[in-house]
C-alpha cells in the first residue's frame, strides 16, 4: 500500500474511532455509522484530505453536519499518522494537513520501491484478457489501428501494474466473407496479368498490396492457376498471400512495440467444432427459432433491440456465431474472469448482441467490457487530411511510423479516452519543444539525468537523507510535486478500473509540468548541503516516476536532449 493509500486508510479508522467513542459516550445516537468519502480537495491550500464524514451522517444522527464535525475533530486521535491538523469548513466538511513525516515517507518510499513503485496488488488473483486492433488480414493496418494498439497495449500494462494478471491477444479474422472478399481481389489481380477485359468489382480490395501480392504469386507459379477452376485458384492465392499479411501485422505491431502473447485464428474455432457447438447450444436451451429457412437467435429476449441470425437460409453460419464461439473460449474454455475488447465505434451495437448470447448461453455477460474508440483525424499544416481505405490511399500505421517517432504515436493516441474524438497533429509530433506533450514529459527526465551528471562532476552524490533533510523542503513547489509523485499508485488503480490509460498520461504530464516549476523556483545546487540533498532526492523521485511511466506505455526515457 502506498503512502498516500496508507494514510487515507489511517484518516479513514481514526474518523470511524472518533464516531464510536462519541456514540458509546452518548454525545452521538446509537446509530450505525454511514459509508463517508476521504477526497484530496482542488485546492490544496483548504487542506491535503477532506471527508464528508459529518454530511452524510447528518440524517443518520439526527444532528446538524457542523455539531457532527465539532464532534468528531474533538474525539479524534491523529497519534501515528501523517496527519497533523484539521479544520471544519462550510456546513461541515473536515479538511487535514499532512505534516512533514508524509513527505519524507514518500521520497523514502520511492527510492526504496524504485522500479516496482506504483505497482500494487489491487488485481490480485484476476486472470484479464485483453484484446486489440484484431485488424482483418486481408490488408495494412489504419490510423484507427494504431490508435487502438496504443490503447488496447497501454491498457494492458495498466492493468498489470494494479496486480491483474494480464494476457494480449489478436484475433486473426482468417475465415469468413473478408477472407472470400480477399480471394476475389486476388483472383481478378491474378488473371488480369493474363487476360484483358477482367474488371474488378466495385466492392473488392482495390489496394496496392493486392497487386503486389497477385505478382509475386505469378512469379512463383506463372500461368499454372489461369485455367484452374476459380475454387482452387483462389485456394492457392489465399493460401499464399495470408501468411504474408498476418505475418506482416505481427512484424508492423512489433515495430510498435506491441508483443502479444497469442495469435487466435478465427479458422480453430470452426476446425474444432466451437462455431457448431455454439449453434448446438443455443438450439438445446431453446433461445432459437426457424424464420425463412434461417436459424434465428431471440437476442430480444435478452435486452437487445431484435433477433438476429444464426444460420443463413444456405446453412452457412453468420459472423456473429464464431464471434460467440471466440468469446465463450475466453470466459468458459480459457476461464478469464475478465475479457476487454477494444473496439471501433460503430461496434457499439455488436456488443449488446455479444452480451446477449453469453447469457443465454449461461455465462455472466459483465465479464465482458468493451473500451469503444472514436475516429481519428490526422492533421497537417492545421487541415484534415483525406483518405479513403477503399482506394487504397490511406495513410496506414506503417506509414504514420515513417512520418513520426514511435514514441509520439504510442503518447499522443493516449492523450485522449478512448471514447472522445482526437485530432492527431502531425507537425506537432515530430516538434522539440514545450508544446509536444511526449517531448514535454521526456524533457524532464533529461533536465534531471543532466542535474545528477553536473553534480557528479564536482563530486556531489546522493545519499540517504534524514527527516531532518527532508524538513529542509517547505517552498510551495516542492510540496506540490511530492503530493503528485504520492498519487501514483492510486492513480495507476483508478485508470485500471476505468480501463483508461490516457488518465496516466495526463498524470505524467501533470508531474512533468510540476518538475519544471519546481526546476525554475528552486536550486537544486545549494550551500545548505541537507537542502541540496533533500532536492536532489525529490529529483530522483520524479526521475522515478516519469520513467516508470514511459516504461509502462513503451516509450523512450532518454538521458539528454
Amino acid at each position: 500500500m502506498s503512502t498516500s493509500a496508507k494514510t487515507v486508510a489511517e484518516l479513514k479508522k481514526a474518523i470511524e474511532n472518533a464516531l464510536s467513542k462519541a456514540i458509546s459516550e452518548g454525545l452521538l445516537p446509537s446509530e450505525e455509522i454511514p459509508e463517508f468519502s476521504i477526497e484530496i480537495p482542488s485546492d490544496r491550500a483548504h487542506g491535503d484530505l477532506a471527508t464528508n464524514a459529518a454530511m452524510v451522517s447528518a440524517r443518520v444522527f439526527k444532528t446538524a453536519p457542523r455539531k457532527i464535525a465539532e464532534t468528531i475533530t474533538q474525539n479524534i486521535c491523529l497519534d501515528g499518522t501523517s496527519l497533523s491538523r484539521f479544520e471544519i469548513a462550510g456546513p461541515g466538511f473536515i479538511n487535514f494537513f499532512y505534516d512533514k513525516s508524509f513527505y519524507s515517507s514518500v521520497l523514502n518510499e520511492i527510492k526504496e520501491k524504485g522500479k516496482n513503485y506504483g505497482r500494487s496488488d489491487y488485481g490480485k488473483g484476476k486472470k484479464i484478457l485483453v484484446e486489440f486492433v484484431s485488424a482483418n488480414p486481408t490488408g495494412p493496418m489504419h490510423i484507427g489501428n494504431a490508435r487502438g494498439g496504443a490503447i488496447g497495449d497501454s491498457l494492458a500494462s495498466v492493468l498489470d501494474a494494479a496486480g491483474y494478471e494480464v494476457s494480449r491477444e489478436f484475433y486473426v479474422n482468417d475465415a469468413g466473407n473478408q477472407i472470400e472478399k480477399f480471394a476475389t481481389s486476388l483472383e481478378v489481380r491474378y488473371l488480369q496479368l493474363y487476360k484483358d477485359g477482367i474488371e474488378m468489382p466495385e466492392d473488392a480490395y482495390h489496394g496496392q498490396d493486392i497487386t503486389d501480392h497477385a505478382k509475386g504469386f505469378a512469379e512463383i507459379n506463372g500461368d499454372r492457376y489461369v485455367n484452374a477452376s476459380s475454387e482452387e485458384r483462389r485456394k492457392a492465392l489465399v493460401d499464399y498471400a495470408l501468411p504474408l499479411n498476418i505475418a506482416g501485422l505481427e512484424r508492423d505491431l512489433m515495430k510498435y512495440r506491441i508483443k502479444y502473447d497469442r495469435w487466435f485464428r478465427e479458422s480453430t474455432l470452426h476446425n474444432n467444432g466451437a462455431v457448431k457447438n455454439i449453434i448446438s447450444l443455443l438450439k438445446e436451451k431453446g433461445h432459437t427459432y426457424e424464420q425463412d429457412g434461417a436459424l434465428w437467435f431471440k437476442a430480444s429476449q435478452f435486452g437487445t433491440d431484435k433477433d438476429f441470425v444464426l444460420v443463413r437460409s444456405n446453412g452457412i453460419p453468420t459472423y456473429a456465431v464464431p464471434d460467440i464461439a471466440y468469446h465463450y473460449d475466453k470466459l468458459v474454455t480459457r476461464g478469464y474472469d475478465k475479457a476487454i475488447d477494444v473496439l471501433g465505434a460503430d461496434h457499439h451495437g455488436y456488443v449488446p448482441r455479444l452480451k446477449a448470447a453469453l447469457t443465454a448461453l449461461g455465462v455472466d455477460a459483465s465479464r465482458l467490457d468493451a473500451v469503444l474508440m472514436q475516429m481519428v483525424r490526422l492533421i497537417r499544416n492545421g487541415e484534415t487530411i483525406k483518405f479513403s481505405k477503399r482506394s487504397g490511399k490511406a495513410i496506414t500505421l506503417v506509414t504514420l511510423l515513417d512520418e513520426i517517432p514511435i514514441d509520439a504515436a504510442r503518447f499522443f493516441f493516449n492523450l485522449r479516452e478512448a471514447n472522445s474524438h482526437f485530432d492527431f497533429d502531425l507537425d506537432l509530433a515530430i516538434e522539440e519543444s514545450s508544446q509536444n506533450p511526449v517531448y514535454y514529459v521526456q524533457y524532464a527526465h533529461a533536465r534531471i539525468c543532466n542535474i545528477v551528471k553536473n553534480l557528479a562532476e564536482e563530486n556531489i552524490y546522493p545519499r540517504d537523507c534524514t527527516a531532518e533533510d527532508f524538513a529542509c523542503l517547505n517552498e510551495s513547489e516542492e510540496i506540490e510535486l511530492i503530493n503528485k509523485l504520492s498519487l501514483y499508485e492510486d492513480e495507476i488503480i483508478c485508470a485500471a478500473k476505468s480501463y483508461d490509460p490516457s488518465r496516466i498520461t495526463r498524470y505524467i504530464y501533470d508531474v512533468a509540468t510540476l518538475f519544471h516549476k519546481f526546476y525554475n523556483a528552486c536550486r537544486v545546487k545549494n550551500e545548505n548541503e541537507n537542502l541540496m540533498q533533500a532536492r536532489l532526492a525529490l529529483c530522483l523521485a520524479a526521475k522515478t516516476v516519469i520513467e516508470n511511466t514511459l516504461e509502462m506505455f513503451k516509450i523512450t526515457a532518454p538521458e539528454s536532449m
